[in-house]
């Protein structure tokens, strides 16, 4: 069945198909074909007078339904397609040649898309019975009619001549340098088709057919091949960073909606993957639990900042300038931490049954953000209390701000952790986990220097690190890369392609064996073997040639 645009004149063949007898369906094909060649593109037409005009009646159906002349002309094509099928017509039943849609193209020299697209500008095409099988040609009386009323298009199509290798070559090239200059798919279409005197859409094709058979060398890198998680994850941090949309964009080859979508993508899964805890409360379903419980903190009119003692390091100076809170302002926070937490949570849940919306995200991200801010408020603000305790279970040999640091670790599992719901204070129960966190570690650190003791441990504290910067090498590695890439631009696609995979130059990618290189482009190894000894030699001669700026 042909594919048509109104289904009114899709049901009138069905009818027409089913009931009509055989003689009435050939004389319906004709009138079907001669009325087509009456139809003008730009104008409207009346079903009830479509139908009146092919069957010889006038419905009652559908009285008021206008087709344009597009969709009548291809519509009626449609219809005497399936007529014509459903007669199982051979090619000595019409009385005149008949030329299959392949032997039409090559007539006027052009593709069997082009054909296909005269088809549906009025190119009325039969179903023919041939060999068996059913095939689309068409009627030579009618191939004269269509050309005769449209010569100006067929000549066009006509005189198109087929891009070279050469010209392919050309405009990949130029097109790279475009778009490495920060230039669109559409831009640079059009541009080159105003340089090489090229349609837009010629240039578009074969960037897309170049792109589509070396994906690892693409102009402009397909929305559908799939970025890896790594790439997804550095555009959402440089997003939240600030970096603008279009440096993205061009960056990564991707328009400015893919970016927002792989944004929006990765924002929703970060969300979800995040682990929400919180103490669960009844207090937080009650209609006033926000008033209540995100109101101003109690007030403790004894607080004042303590004076630190003279001559202490700046971090222990710094823990003086919050004061100790009392039993009602820590309850107020951790109700408070984990209430935001219960928030968070509850709205992500929502998320899972419907699609997210960008206020929903930003909602949960504020309340955990203050969930945040509550929690290391409370960090903070018990600070002193790990240094009371170290000094208790410092010993000889030890290091006090390893102690410190360690019982810092401890504090903030304590934070997490802690049950205010039960009314104990805060300091008593995170007291008790940093001295179990001490009784472990302190014996673990006498035994691992016991264990590993040299006797010439003051060398060893003595001798420094001389090894490279690693932030150094990444950003040398990056250049010689960026280096590699510019050399790479004076070999022709195919060449690029094997060197690319032989040697893992794509990010992300390991280098592959002659016979994978060669499984990948369907030949053999051994071909693989000549094209990458070619191509080494070509980029000697370039490298001898060319003068390169190589980071050391």
């Amino acid at each position: 069945m042909a594919r048509y645009t109104n289904p009114a004149v899709q049901q009138l063949g069905q009818q027409q198909v089913r009931y009509a007898p055989r003689a009435v369906r050939l004389e319906q094909i004709q009138r079907a074909e001669r009325f087509v060649d009456r139809v003008h593109l730009d104008r409207t037409y009346r079903y009830p007078d479509i139908c009146q005009e092919i069957t010889g009646y006038r419905p009652e159906t559908y009285p008021d339904l206008m087709l344009s002349g597009e969709e009548a002309v291809r519509d009626l094509r449609c219809f005497v397609e399936d007529l014509s099928d459903s007669l199982d017509l051979g090619l000595d039943h019409v009385g005149e040649p008949v030329l299959m849609l392949e032997e039409v193209g090559r007539r006027y020299n052009v593709s069997t898309k082009t054909v296909d697209r005269w088809r549906d500008r009025g190119l009325v095409s039969r179903r023919f019975l041939v060999d068996g099988r059913k095939r689309v040609g068409v009627l030579q009386s009618t191939l004269d009619r269509f050309v005769r009323r449209h010569d100006a298009e067929v000549r066009r199509g006509s005189n198109f001549t087929q891009l070279s290798s050469a010209e392919r070559e050309q405009i990949v090239q130029l097109a790279r340098r475009m778009a490495r200059d920060g230039g669109n798919p559409t831009q640079i279409s059009r541009r080159l088709s105003e340089k090489l005197g090229r349609s837009a859409e010629t240039i578009r094709t074969t960037l897309k057919i170049h792109d589509r058979e070396y994906p690892t060398a693409a102009v402009f890198a397909s929305s559908a091949t799939s970025l890896i998680e790594e790439d997804r994850r550095e555009i959402y941090r440089l997003f939240r960073q600030g970096t603008a949309v279009d440096l993205l964009a061009r960056r990564w080859g991707r328009s400015r909606a893919t970016i927002y979508r792989i944004v929006s993508e990765t924002r929703v899964r970060y969300l979800l993957e995040q682990p929400i805890d919180f103490m669960d409360s009844e207090e937080f379903r009650q209609a006033d639990a926000e008033s209540m419980i995100l109101g101003p903190e109690p007030e403790n009119p004894q607080a004042k900042v303590a004076k630190a003692p003279p001559g202490l390091p700046a971090y222990l100076a710094a823990l003086y300038v919050l004061p100790l809170l009392t039993r009602e302002q820590e309850q107020y926070h951790f109700r408070k931490m984990n209430y935001l937490r219960y928030r968070a949570a509850e709205l992500r849940q929502t998320m899972l049954d419907a699609k997210a919306t960008a206020s929903q995200m930003n909602q949960i991200e504020k309340w955990l953000e203050e969930s945040l801010a509550v929690k290391n408020f409370l960090i903070r603000s018990n600070l002193r209390l790990v240094v009371s305790i170290a000094k208790r279970h410092l010993r000889p040999g030890i290091n006090f701000f390893e102690m410190i640091s360690d019982g810092n670790l401890s504090l903030i599992r304590s934070v997490e952790k802690f049950d205010y719901i039960r009314g104990n204070k805060f300091s008593t129960y995170s007291t008790w986990a940093i001295m179990r966190n001490f009784a472990r570690s302190v014996p673990a650190v006498h035994v691992q220097r016991d264990r590993y003791r040299t006797g010439q441990e003051e060398l060893l504290l003595g001798r420094s690190d001389r090894g490279g910067n690693p932030f150094h090498e990444q950003i040398v590695n990056r250049q010689q890369h960026a280096v590699i890439m510019q050399i790479l631009e004076h070999l022709d696609s195919r060449e690029r392609e094997v060197i690319t995979r032989r040697f893992g130059l794509s990010e992300g990618t390991e280098p592959q064996t002659l016979a994978e290189v060669g499984e990948w482009f369907g030949v053999t190894k051994e071909r693989i073997r000549q094209l990458e000894s070619r191509a080494l030699k070509k980029l000697q001669r370039v490298a001898r040639t060319t003068d390169l700026e190589i980071p050391e």
